[in-house]
């Protein structure tokens, strides 16, 4: 394993033991946040299952073995799903920029990027992580769209 792969992997894990502040530091800001007063009315359990499970996961997710019909199937189905628990659609996106925010916050407040090989690195992870976000929130808003019109609203 080269040092290039060395950072991305003491990145990733970082962010998968860590899961669960990163987890409670996205709850208390969703909780708060003016622009997701819907998912402050939602149980905080389930919110917190949800959004643990993407940051514990976030290696499989932004690895390159895994496809983007992977990555369809289950943003496309979470979109269906968003739909239906009644979140207007610029929740579920701004919980996605809220979810990827705090995920960068306790990288930048680690204090590992500390050469230009550990910056390097991270803005790789940084472009695999915003390629797996731009992805979940395009197909989360296509399921959305498509539990809508089944329901008859458009």
């Amino acid at each position: 394993m080269g040092q290039h792969q060395i950072v991305s992997q003491k990145l990733l894990d970082l962010i998968h033991h860590h899961a669960d502040e990163i987890t409670n530091n996205w709850l208390k800001d969703i909780k708060t946040n003016e622009t997701t007063a819907t998912y402050a009315a939602f149980d905080q359990k389930k919110l917190y299952t949800r959004a643990y499970r993407v940051y514990s996961n976030l290696g499989k997710w932004i690895s390159r073995e895994t496809t983007k019909e992977e990555i369809r199937h289950t943003y496309f189905e979470l979109g269906r799903k968003r739909y239906q628990e009644g979140f207007p659609l610029s929740e579920v996106i701004q919980a996605f920029a809220l979810t990827r925010r705090h995920l960068w916050l306790k990288v930048l407040n680690e204090g590992l990027l500390n050469t230009a090989m550990d910056l390097i690195e991270a803005l790789e992870l940084n472009n695999r992580v915003v390629l797996f976000f731009d992805r979940a929130v395009f197909y989360a808003a296509q399921g959305y769209e498509d539990a809508r019109r089944e329901a008859g609203k458009d």
